[in-house]
């Protein structure tokens, strides 16, 4: 998980990204296509008519392909195989509206929906790298120079020479404050070339292509005399608010009305995001409801039968922007606690029934949250809804608690199946669980979601730390 909001990964294609970034933007679409034709040609099929309309669209959902830094083939698969099934899904629903799918040879969609995703990883396994060695070639890479040797700056200057593929050598630091006063190192104080008054006859002398100002906001005297001093050079000038050095969720810089605000504190679900979310959201709780209908109908007589009390367990959860609203369970418990005291189920708790048992073991008693999903109060997919008097306590304790109330609570969530499933009998297993809620709201995406959802089941069949 990333210690701080400050991204240089440029996650879609930017007209201004360095070239490496809009080639690896490239792959998915072209290895798509390209696995496309490789199937036609084995079956001796001529690539025309409604196969150029269909890599046309390929091209339009893929492209620009996702170039977020990935570590390991796994979790490289797991991405190429999660957005391959959104893909396929997005095709087959548009074949059927249109009625074109019997226009397309079956064996040629079947090799080819087996081949992308392998075309795709190999793609991203094989390119990066070559990449990776032409623009760290000093020839290839854009001389920069950072104003302000401080905390910001060091980490400005890690980033950069950590990923080559930004084709951006860094030459070293110009600041006016020695190295106790910037905190800088042995090695940051070797890189130091002067004080910000030598810094634009330095850009001038050594053709310097980039400028990043880390200086404190609070150094704007010092700031604006700079500026003016390097309007005398061709340099592009760029200025990092030393405000990115906190960890914000969903930080990025805006326009209001033309005036350049900063995000600190955002949801991921704003504009077509959150279309997207909820659309998946209907269409995911709507497809399980009617395909798990008999077995809700068994659990709730089997809840009936086991103890007497109601069916359906409400209990008052904090959801979007920390507004109460009402859970949905099957009862697991002979008792429906919703007060300002609750105690969280513990291993051989006496209060849970034989049959209930068997429901939180495999989060059977969650079912009835689909409907909640529908509703509009909770995601299929978003960071656990916790008792209002469980909230109440931790978010005295746990710093950034709230913050995953940014988005609607999910029926399931990254935590979950990452380990954190269940009680949180610890402080240390809650802020694990809250880490967890809030990396997800940084990296959310649609394959994110489907990549959860396909895991829980098996997570949830296995039966650990339920009970």
């Amino acid at each position: 998980m990333s210690s701080t909001g400050l991204q240089l990964q440029p996650q879609f294609l930017d007209r201004r990204a360095p070239p490496a970034a809009q080639l690896v933007s490239l792959i998915d679409p072209l290895a798509t296509i390209g696995a496309l034709l490789l199937c036609t040609a084995i079956f001796d099929v001529r690539f025309q008519g409604p196969y150029l309309i269909l890599a046309l669209l390929v091209f339009s959902l893929t492209f620009p392909g996702n170039v977020s830094k990935v570590t390991g083939a796994r979790t490289l698969a797991r991405e190429i195989v999660a957005s391959w099934c959104i893909t396929v899904a997005v095709l087959t629903v548009i074949g059927w509206a249109t009625r074109t799918v019997p226009a397309f040879e079956p064996r040629v969609l079947l090799a080819w929906f087996i081949a992308a995703p392998a075309a795709r990883f190999a793609a991203h396994l094989a390119l990066p790298p070559l990449l990776h060695r032409l623009f760290s070639a000093e020839r290839a890479q854009r001389v920069a120079v950072i104003a302000g040797a401080c905390e910001l700056g060091r980490t400005l200057a890690e980033r950069l020479r950590g990923n080559p593929l930004l084709g951006v050598r860094v030459a070293g630091f110009f600041d006016d404050r020695g190295p106790k006063r910037t905190g800088a190192g042995t090695a940051d104080t070797d890189a130091m070339l002067g004080t910000l008054d030598q810094l634009a006859v330095y850009v001038k002398e050594h053709r310097v292509d980039l400028i990043y100002i880390t200086l404190p906001m609070a150094s704007q005297p010092r700031i604006v005399r700079l500026l003016d001093q390097l309007h005398d050079t061709t340099a592009s000038i760029y200025f990092v608010p030393d405000i990115f050095l906190f960890d914000f969720i969903q930080a990025r810089v805006d326009t209001l009305d033309g005036m350049p605000v900063v995000s600190v504190c955002e949801t991921p679900f704003r504009g077509i995001n959150g279309l997207v979310k909820r659309a998946s959201d209907v269409v995911l709780a709507l497809l399980i409801l009617l395909l798990l209908l008999p077995l809700l109908v068994a659990i709730a007589i089997g809840v009936r039968m086991s103890s007497p009390g109601p069916v359906i367990f409400r209990q008052r959860r904090y959801g979007l922007d920390g507004r109460e609203i009402v859970v949905y369970k099957f009862r697991s418990m002979t008792v429906t606690e919703d007060g300002e005291l609750i105690r969280q189920a513990t291993r051989a708790d006496g209060r849970v029934t034989a049959f209930g048992a068997f429901l939180r073991r495999y989060s059977l008693d969650e079912l009835p949250q689909f409907i909640n999903v529908l509703q509009g109060r909770m995601s299929v997919v978003g960071p656990r809804p916790h008792a209002v008097a469980h909230t109440e306590l931790y978010r005295k304790l746990i710093k950034g608690y709230m913050i995953r109330h940014k988005v609607k609570p999910g029926i399931t969530g990254l935590a979950q199946v990452n380990g954190f499933r269940g009680e949180t009998d610890t402080l240390e297993k809650m802020e694990g669980r809250i880490a967890y809620d809030l990396a997800y709201l940084r990296q959310w995406s649609l394959q994110l979601d489907l990549w959860i959802v396909l895991k829980t089941p098996v997570v949830a069949l296995s039966g650990r730390n339920a009970y």
